[in-house]
């Protein structure tokens, strides 16, 4: 079946380069880094799509350095993609500057490079009428390294990879993707509910809870830092002030890793077939409250969490927010004094108590099984993991194994 989803790694390595080679690399990374620089001029606060910014600037590019078509191309799309996340930073409240590009790393792909796994090589494309160098990919002695599930085998294809110089090494970040199978059915299928918060950052109808505690206080202190910097008024204070805002970026890229790779391995745990969030349109309104995130923040995780979730053969999907921070799981009241606090759920009918955000992971997943024409149908799931059981819309709460027990909607303190 035609598809154009794919499973996504990165397959990082060492490259052994010959010192004339490097060098014309090194000339090469100055030659992209000036044409990023020059888009980034053109293009902050007239366009940020990629399309529009390679209209806009990629005549210039080739007129004033020495790249070739597709490296300006691909410095165009590069920059789009940072004076985007510029973008988000402002309508989230920071303060975003124009991109300006300094890192020692640049962008190849399928057209200006070339990976040769039985040779262990790659082959890159240089700029002027230079030719391709070619590196050796710095693997593993032995085949226990990950990189070898990957090389030269048919089902992985390189994609979009990055080249960085590093305290006099060469690094390749590898990109390689395969296509997506089709999604898995099943007779009696489960998923998995997951709320996305403020005080936690997500939490699992299994009542597993990732809190953003930690990562509230980093970016405090990230932002404690700028604002300092920016206080001094010193020459250097830009490109500080860039440093730190990457290392944010990157600090923050981690957790929300660490994130998804947790609720992928609840879903496992538990024997799900997928994973249900609730949409983001409108998360930002919805969750004015939370430090830590952005809409690109969630967005994020989400990404993280649907190939990290593909690779292991299970599904993501999302249902509709409404009702979900204040509907009961017991009796379906949607009374808007529900949700007493935000951490605190008190049903105002039937008395079921619970952690808010743990009570909304559990409608979420309801509320996916109970749509109309849905997904899941097609799917064959119908039911909703929790930590001691599985429920269905209709026969309700059957615990693992047949044996009684109780389900807490507390959150747990272990």
């Amino acid at each position: 079946m035609a598809t154009d989803e794919y499973h996504r790694r990165t397959v990082i390595t060492r490259l052994a380069v010959a010192e004339s080679d490097s060098n014309l690399l090194e000339r090469t990374i100055d030659h992209w880094l000036e044409g990023c620089n020059i888009a980034s001029e053109m293009a902050w606060g007239v366009a940020d799509t990629a399309i529009d910014v390679q209209q806009l600037t990629y005549d210039r590019i080739r007129d004033e350095t020495a790249l070739g078509s597709q490296h300006s191309v691909l410095a165009t799309h590069h920059v789009a993609r940072a004076i985007r996340s510029g973008l988000e930073r402002r309508r989230t409240g920071y303060r975003a500057t124009r991109p300006e590009f300094t890192s020692r790393s640049m962008t190849f792909d399928a057209r200006t490079m070339t990976v040769f796994p039985e040779r262990e090589e790659v082959s890159l494309t240089t700029c002027g009428d230079h030719p391709r160098v070619r590196a050796d990919l710095v693997l593993p002695d032995d085949d226990d390294g990950y990189q070898y599930e990957y090389l030269g085998n048919d089902d992985w294809e390189p994609t979009e990879s990055t080249l960085h110089y590093r305290d006099g090494d060469w690094y390749l970040h590898l990109g390689v993707r395969k296509p997506v199978d089709v999604d898995p059915d099943s007779e009696n299928g489960t998923v998995l509910g997951v709320d996305l918060g403020v005080s936690e950052i997500a939490v699992t109808s299994t009542a597993r809870f990732f809190s953003a505690g930690e990562l509230n206080h980093v970016r405090r202190e990230f932002e404690r830092i700028r604002s300092n910097i920016q206080s001094s008024g010193s020459r250097s204070a830009y490109r500080t002030l860039e440093d730190v805002s990457g290392r944010e970026e990157e600090f923050v890229k981690h957790v929300l890793h660490e994130v998804a790779n947790g609720i992928v391995e609840e879903a496992l745990e538990y024997d799900c077939d997928g994973i249900v969030f609730e949409e983001l349109n409108g998360i930002r309104e919805r969750l004015p409250n939370a430090d830590w995130h952005s809409e690109w923040a969630f967005d994020t995780l989400r990404s993280y969490v649907v190939y990290k979730a593909k690779a292991e053969g299970l599904f993501v999907d999302t249902t509709s927010p409404a009702n979900t921070s204040r509907r009961c799981p017991e009796c379906g009241s949607t009374d808007s004094a529900n949700r007493v606090s935000r951490d605190k759920f008190d049903c105002q009918s039937c008395g079921c108590t619970g952690h808010a955000d743990y009570i909304a992971s559990k409608n979420v997943a309801a509320a996916y099984l109970r749509r109309g024409q849905q997904s899941s149908r097609r799917r064959g799931v119908g039911q909703y993991a929790l930590k001691s059981g599985t429920v269905t819309p209709n026969t309700g709460f059957s615990p693992y194994g047949g044996e009684p027990a109780d389900e807490s909607t507390d959150k747990s303190t272990s």
